[in-house]
C-alpha cells in the first residue's frame, strides 16, 4: 500500500532537527576544549601541582629558661629524625655507606634496615644537625627536623622549670610563660610523591620560624644543687618518703632554691601545693602577734604546770616539764603549755588576722599551681581552736608560706612577695621586663621582729635547734614535729612531719632555709633530723664561692677569728659514695694555696675526682670544706690544682668538665 505524500514530511523534519542538535553539541564541546586548553590550562596545572605539594608547619626554637646567672636550665636543640623509603632508592651502596659513616650504624643493623621487607623504615632515635647536610640529595633518605627540649643539668630544678609535651609547656615555668617561650611557628612547602612521602631537595621555606624569648629565674643553680643533695641525703638516711627545701632571700623575696622530692621523684612541687600542719614552727608568729598587740612581754612568766595541763577537756603535754618560765623561755624550749596560756588574752579575730597577715590561708601569688592552705575564720572555730592554732594545729600551710613568713621575722617585719622570675628577654636577648622586690605588708614592727629573732637565736644556741649551729655565724631558727594528718582518715599513728626553719646571720640575714621531711623512720624530731639539713645547706652555701652571698657583709658578722670552719662543710656529703674514691698517696706538688694565697699548715691532699660525675665530685670536695668552681655538669676531666696537691678548707678547686654530647 502506498502512503500519501504528506505522510513523509515529519520524518524529514526530525532528521534535520537531530542533525542540528548534534552539530550544536559538537560546537559547544569544541569551544569548551579550546577554553580549557587556552584559558584554564594554568589553573589545572596548578591544581595538579598542588596535589603533589603540601604545607608544613615549622616549629620555632623554644626560648631558654636560665638561672639567675644565665646558666641554662632548659634549652631547645634542633634534632633530626631519619626514615628510609626503599622504592625511592637509586643508589643502594651510597645509602648503605651513609648509614654507616654518618649515623654510625653497624653493618648488620644497616643490612636489617635494607632487607627489602618493608617500603618505609623509620630509624629509631634522633640525630644532630650535621646529618642534614650529610644526607642532602640522597634519594630514598628522608630527614625531618624536630625541636627537642634539653636540660643540660638533668632534673635539677625540673619541678620549677616544668615539662614540655608536643611543643607545649604543660607545667612549671614552661606553662606559665608558654606564650613567650614558644615563639612563632614558620611554614614550608615541600613536594611529595603519589603516596605522600617527601621528595628530598624539594622544599621551600615560605615563612621562617621566630624563636621564643627567655625567662631568667631567681634560682641559683649552685644553691639548688646544694639543697637537693642535702635533702637527698636526709631522705636516704632517715628513710623518709620525701621532703622539701626552700631557700629565700628575706630582703628581696627571691626564691634561690626550691626542691621537692617525693618517692624519689622531683617533678611535683609539694613545697607549694601540699599543705601540712606546721606544729611548733608556727609558735614564733603567735608570740610576734601577742608582742605587737601589746598583750605580753617576753619577760612575763607563765606556769608550765610541770608539763601537764588540761583545758576545755583537752590534755596538753610538754616534752620537757617546767614550772614557772618566761614567755621567752616558753618559745625557746617550745612549750605547748606556755604558748597556749600566752595566747589567751588575744581575741579570736586578732589571732586570725595575725596569721593571715603573715601570709597563711592565702595564695602567695607565685602561681605554678600553688595552693592557699587552710585557715578557718573564727566563726568556724571550736573551743579548742585558739589553743590549737597557737601551737600550729588546725591550720594547713605550705613550705613556701613558712619560708616567706620567717623572712618577715628576719627582715624587720615585712612580708615580701615571693619571686621566682628575675627578668624576661626577647629572642634577641634584650630585657623586656624586670621583676622588682615587692613588699606585701608590714606585718609586725621592726622591734617585734627583732625581739622574736633574738629568741630564735637562743633556740639554736641552747634550745631544740642546736644541730643548726655553724659556729662562725649566729643562726636563728625553730624546729617543728607534727603527726601526719590525712584528710578523711585522721592522724596516722607513727607518721610525722619533721621540719626546721633557720636564717643567718642574725644581725643581717641573707638566707632563710626551710626544711621538711615526710614520714621519717626512727628519730623524727625536727631538731634532730631537719636542723642538720639546714646547717649543711648553710655551710655548703658558704663554701661555694658561686652562691649569691654578700661576702663583705658576712665578714662583719663573723663570731671570733676567721679560721678554718669549725665543722667540715656539708656533713651530708662526707658519707661514703659508690664507687669509693681510691686513696691518694701522692707527693704534694705545691705547698701554697691558689690565687697567690699561701696555704696555712700542711692541709690535706686533694683527692683524685677525675672520671667521676660532677655532682659526686662536688659533694666529695665540699665534704673537705673546699670551694668549687665549675661550668656545667658531666664527667670530670681534671682539677686545678692537680690531685695530690695539699689544700685547706676555703681553697677553690677548679673543675674541668667533659661536656655532655648533644648526640
Amino acid at each position: 500500500m502506498t502512503l500519501p505524500r504528506d505522510m513523509h514530511r515529519p520524518h524529514a523534519w526530525r532528521r534535520k532537527a537531530l542533525l542540528g542538535f548534534w552539530l550544536l553539541a559538537a560546537g559547544v564541546i569544541c569551544a569548551r576544549a579550546i577554553q580549557v586548553q587556552a584559558v584554564q590550562s594554568g589553573e589545572w596545572s596548578a591544581l595538579a601541582e598542588a596535589q603533589h605539594q603540601s604545607d608544613q608547619r615549622v616549629v620555632a626554637a623554644r626560648g631558654s629558661v636560665l638561672d639567675r646567672d644565665g646558666t641554662p636550665l632548659a634549652v631547645s636543640r634542633e634534632r633530626f629524625s631519619i626514615a628510609i623509603a626503599m622504592e625511592q632508592i637509586t643508589d643502594l651502596d651510597l645509602v648503605r655507606m651513609k648509614l654507616v659513616d654518618v649515623l654510625g650504624l653497624s653493618a648488620s643493623r644497616v643490612a636489617q634496615l635494607l632487607d627489602g621487607s618493608r617500603d618505609w623504615r623509620p630509624i629509631p632515635g634522633t640525630f644532630p644537625p650535621t646529618v642534614r647536610e650529610e644526607m642532602a640529595g640522597v634519594r630514598g633518605v628522608h630527614v625531618t627536623r624536630e625541636m627537642q627540649r634539653y636540660h643540660p643539668h638533668g632534673d635539677l630544678a625540673r619541678g620549677v622549670v616544668g615539662v614540655v609535651l608536643d611543643h607545649e609547656g604543660r607545667s612549671g615555668i614552661e606553662n606559665a610563660f608558654e606564650e613567650l617561650l614558644r615563639g612563632t611557628a614558620g611554614r614550608e612547602v615541600f613536594a611529595h610523591d603519589n603516596v605522600g612521602r617527601q621528595i628530598p631537595g624539594e622544599r621551600l621555606t615560605v615563612e621562617p620560624p621566630r624563636s621564643g624569648g627567655e625567662v631568667v629565674l631567681t634560682i641559683d643553680m649552685d644553691l639548688q644543687e646544694i639543697a637537693r643533695q642535702a635533702l637527698e641525703y636526709a631522705i636516704e638516711s632517715s628513710e623518709a618518703r620525701g621532703g622539701d627545701v626552700v631557700v629565700t632571700d628575706p630582703h628581696t623575696g627571691e626564691i634561690l632554691a626550691l626542691v621537692s622530692i617525693r618517692d624519689g621523684q622531683t617533678a611535683r612541687l609539694s613545697a607549694i601545693n601540699t599543705p601540712y600542719e606546721p606544729g611548733s614552727t608556727l609558735k614564733p608568729f603567735t608570740v610576734a602577734g601577742l608582742l605587737d598587740n601589746g598583750l605580753i612581754s617576753l619577760r612575763d612568766t607563765i606556769d608550765g604546770e610541770n608539763g601537764h595541763w588540761r583545758i576545755n577537756g583537752r590534755q596538753l603535754n610538754d616534752v620537757s616539764p617546767r614550772g614557772l618560765m618566761t614567755i621567752s623561755d616558753a618559745l625557746r624550749v617550745s612549750s605547748n603549755i606556755g604558748i597556749a596560756k600566752a595566747v589567751m588574752p588575744m581575741e579570736p579575730g586578732q589571732q586570725y588576722e595575725n596569721l593571715r597577715d603573715f601570709g597563711f590561708g592565702g595564695l602567695t601569688g607565685l602561681g605554678l599551681g600553688e595552693v592557699a592552705g587552710t585557715l578557718r575564720r573564727p566563726d568556724g572555730w571550736s573551743s579548742q581552736s585558739q589553743v590549737s592554732l597557737a601551737i600550729g594545729y588546725e591550720i594547713g600551710v605550705t613550705p613556701l608560706q613558712m619560708a616567706m613568713a620567717y623572712g618577715a621575722l628576719a627582715n624587720g617585719g615585712k612580708l615580701m612577695q615571693p619571686r621566682l622570675v628575675k627578668e624576661v628577654r626577647n629572642a634577641s636577648g634584650s630585657v623586656t621586663e624586670t621583676y622588682r622586690p615587692q613588699v606585701i605588708r608590714q606585718v609586725v614592727s621592726p622591734r617585734t621582729a627583732s625581739s622574736v629573732a633574738r629568741v630564735l637565736e637562743d633556740v639554736v644556741e641552747d634550745g631544740s635547734g642546736t644541730l643548726a649551729q655553724i659556729g662562725t655565724f649566729r643562726v636563728a631558727g625553730k624546729s617543728g614535729t607534727t603527726r601526719l594528718y590525712e584528710p578523711g582518715v585522721g592522724y596516722e599513728e607513727g607518721a610525722y612531719w619533721s621540719s626546721f626553719v633557720g636564717f643567718f646571720p642574725v644581725e643581717d640575714p641573707q638566707l632563710v632555709i626551710f626544711v621538711k621531711l615526710e614520714r621519717p623512720q626512727g628519730a623524727y624530731y625536727g631538731g634532730a633530723i631537719a636542723a642538720p639539713v639546714t646547717r649543711a645547706t648553710m655551710e655548703a652555701a658558704l663554701a661555694s664561692r658561686a652562691t649569691p652571698l654578700d661576702r663583705g657583709a658576712l665578714l662583719s658578722s663573723v663570731q671570733g677569728p676567721v679560721v678554718a670552719p669549725i665543722r667540715t662543710v656539708a656533713q651530708f656529703a662526707s658519707q661514703p659514695i659508690d664507687p669509693p674514691l681510691p686513696p691518694v698517696d701522692a707527693t704534694p706538688l705545691s705547698m701554697s694555696g691558689f690565687d697567690g694565697v699561701p696555704a696555712l699548715g700542711n692541709g690535706v691532699p686533694l683527692p683524685d675526682v677525675a672520671g667521676l660525675p660532677s655532682r659526686i665530685a662536688v659533694r666529695r670536695l665540699h665534704a673537705l670544706g673546699l670551694r668549687v668552681s665549675r661550668s656545667g655538669s658531666g664527667e670530670i676531666l681534671s682539677t686545678q690544682p692537680l690531685a695530690g696537691t695539699r689544700v685547706i678548707p676555703g681553697d677553690t678547686i677548679r673543675l674541668q668538665v667533659k661536656r655532655r654530647s648533644d648526640d
